[in-house]
């Protein structure tokens, strides 16, 4: 029996309880006033499918590769793309805004430290595969009207892949990226490695500070359940002021009595002089500070609890519960609109690996024609690569790396609901979006 994928935007929301509008009495005449609600939040999804099959079966003729080459059934997935997953590291961004409000920047360190603590930990327990995105696929995160905060990610490059992120608070902040992740696979675990730099500025003082991305391993791919275990060294600084801070995620020793998932580091001064020591328990979800003169300690960051019955929905977090919830007025590449990871989270397997299988082969064609047409028109079949839609390729002054730099207009497109330059990435046909796209035309199932 075919999904029905397609249904009306006003439906949907009348049917849901939410009122659309209502009449109000002007003189002789009347006139519509706009009322919607704000927004609840969802809170489940549907109970993740118990599937027999076995990540071994899959990948072991694969020990070494690229898992991002590998074809995977949605199977082994989780109704999130690797964009949404990534946004996921924003759900403790209020500890950004309590940074910002310090008085001095060694102070600040010691929440931007509980901060990469907690985007460090947002995926902790997934140990499901994100979506692939396509190129081209983008997602927000609009909390503008709840929390002043705008995130946009786009993937800009595939192979090899690579998302290029801004976010931008109006509490005094910017965040910004250019991530590249490999996934490399060893026999009896897989490495998941992070490049490129994170950026954060601070708007009042114009201060800015870099830091990394931790690696991650899946442990036990062939026998027992799959666990996540992280390892690195990540140095966060203050390209001003020269201050640092020093988090070292230590590795699980099964030989040793130390807590799990632990995380220790030291915040220091530009005269090298440690100020603050940190400490944090993943397991647990809790991030301390630790004044070295005075031995005072104060815990800034706590784990959110897991909603209930989270062990069978992909053990998503309240936050990641609502990141493919949907949203009115998003653009046309907007990873809401995947057709097989939509089809996927409302229960339909067989029919996500059969939209999964369109897109893919679209993408292929799509390749080989400009192939193509290169090949005729330059005599090789080398093409100009992929141009992305709101970023650009500029040289960061800081790092000196060549990354995709927001460029604007997004969320200007979004305010007209006028997306004239998006792909049509997801549908079986058609290579660009006609004029406007509006957000109340657009007719797709929604959770």
């Amino acid at each position: 029996m075919p999904v029905k994928i397609f249904e009306s935007c006003l439906r949907h929301r009348a049917r849901n309880g939410r009122s659309l509008c209502s009449m109000k009495k002007k003189g002789r005449g009347s006139s519509i006033i706009l009322k919607i609600p704000p927004k609840a939040k969802r809170t489940q999804i549907l109970q993740k499918p118990n599937y027999s099959l076995n990540l071994w079966t899959v990948i072991k003729n694969h020990i070494g590769e690229q898992l991002s080459r590998i074809p995977l059934l949605v199977n082994f997935s989780e109704p999130l793309s690797m964009l949404q997953r990534l946004t996921e590291d924003l759900e403790c961004h209020g500890l950004l805004d309590q940074a910002v409000q310090c008085e001095n920047s060694l102070e600040l360190l010691r929440y931007m430290a509980a901060f990469v603590v907690s985007s460090s930990t947002s995926a902790a327990f997934h140990t499901n595969k994100s979506f692939k995105p396509l190129l081209g696929e983008t997602f927000e995160l609009d909390q503008m009207e709840e929390n002043g905060l705008h995130s946009l990610h786009e993937q800009v490059s595939h192979p090899p892949p690579a998302v290029a992120h801004h976010a931008n608070s109006r509490n005094g902040w910017t965040l910004y990226q250019e991530i590249k992740i490999t996934h490399k696979f060893h026999g009896k675990c897989l490495n998941i490695t992070p490049s490129g730099s994170v950026h954060w500025i601070f708007h009042a003082s114009g201060h800015h500070y870099t830091w990394k991305k931790t690696i991650t391993t899946v442990n036990d791919i062939i026998v027992g359940k799959l666990w996540l275990d992280q390892s690195s060294e990540i140095e966060i600084a203050n390209h001003e002021t020269g201050d640092k801070c020093i988090l070292r995620f230590v590795p699980y020793n099964f030989f040793s009595l130390d807590v799990p998932r632990k995380v220790t580091g030291q915040v220091t001064d530009f005269k090298k002089s440690t100020l603050w020591g940190s400490g944090a328990k993943m397991a647990e979800g809790k991030h301390q500070e630790r004044n070295q003169k005075t031995e005072h300690g104060v815990i800034l960051w706590k784990r959110n609890p897991l909603p209930e019955n989270a062990e069978n929905m992909y053990y998503f977090s309240e936050f990641a519960l609502t990141l493919n919830a949907w949203e009115d007025g998003i653009a046309p590449t907007d990873s809401q609109l995947r057709p097989d990871q939509r089809v996927m989270e409302n229960g339909h397997g067989d029919e996500a690996n059969t939209e999964k299988w369109h897109l893919e082969e679209k993408r292929h064609l799509s390749i080989k024609k400009k192939e193509a047409k290169a090949l005729r028109v330059t005599g090789s079949g080398t093409y100009n690569p992929y141009k992305a839609l709101w970023f650009e390729q500029k040289e960061d002054p800081i790092t000196k790396e060549l990354i995709h730099m927001y460029r604007g207009e997004y969320w200007e497109c979004k305010d007209k609901q006028d997306w004239p330059s998006c792909p049509d990435i997801f549908s079986k046909g058609g290579n660009r979006s006609k004029g406007r796209s509006k957000g109340k035309r657009r007719k797709v199932q929604r959770t």
